[in-house]
């Protein structure tokens, strides 16, 4: 484990976010540990992106002084693999809620797969999900969103750099994608069955890169915990 120094005076922790976890957990749940083994008042620690609560993968903490890095590292394109499933929507776009429509996805090839695929490469508009962290009238949108509320969303640009299939076992389609700061895979898992007549949603998402940081070199959250209160 490294250092009381290096870790109050800064470092970049690649944490695996566990299923169900907010990043804001995860941080709180570091700096708690953090705090406690080496008797501190207070540490900064944060987050470089969050991850939504149903997505796994990279999590870039920072601590001390390389806080200073957050923005930077928020910047850098991120790496996600996932599962988009046809047949329903929900109004989060993923399995947060509950199924609100249903479609037939028969007519649903994989040439038509490959095709849409084309669409969502590039610079392109997509619009938030309305269960979404984004500010609306000073309150996040997704506590309106739990309250019951209507809002519209604005759209938004976003770069796609890289989208490919990687598997195809209907109703499920597996995918890898590169995108830029600010891309809502859950958007794309949502227009992506609209663009082929029928409706979808994101069904599982992992964070596998932002930048040159990969998921490979990361430590789940557990084995974080454990190594900080061993090193004695």
């Amino acid at each position: 484990m490294n250092s009381i120094e290096n870790i109050t005076e800064g470092q970049v922790l690649l944490i695996d976010k566990p299923l169900h976890w907010t990043s804001f957990q995860v941080v709180n749940k570091m700096r708690f540990a953090i705090k406690k083994r080496f008797k501190l008042k207070k540490i900064k620690v944060g987050h470089a992106g969050t991850l939504d609560p149903l997505a796994t993968g990279l999590l870039i903490i920072c601590t001390g002084k390389f806080t200073k890095k957050i923005d930077e590292y928020q910047g850098l394109f991120k790496e996600y693999t996932g599962t988009i499933k046809l047949g329903n929507t929900t109004p989060s776009y993923d399995l947060e809620t509950d199924f609100d429509q249903h479609f037939d996805y028969a007519h649903v090839t994989n040439q038509l797969i490959k095709e849409t695929v084309q669409q969502f490469i590039g610079e392109i508009n997509q619009v938030p999900p309305i269960f979404s962290a984004i500010q609306k009238d000073g309150k996040r949108a997704y506590n309106l969103a739990r309250k019951g509320q209507e809002m519209e969303m604005e759209s938004r640009k976003v770069t796609v750099h890289e989208f490919e299939i990687t598997r195809i076992e209907l109703p499920k389609i597996e995918f890898r994608i590169q995108c830029s700061k600010g891309t809502y895979i859950r958007s794309i898992a949502h227009d992506f069955g609209k663009a082929m007549q029928t409706g979808s949603h994101l069904a599982a998402l992992k964070r596998t890169k932002i930048g040159e940081f990969s998921v490979e070199n990361t430590l789940s959250l557990e084995d974080f915990l454990q190594q900080i209160n061993d090193d004695n």
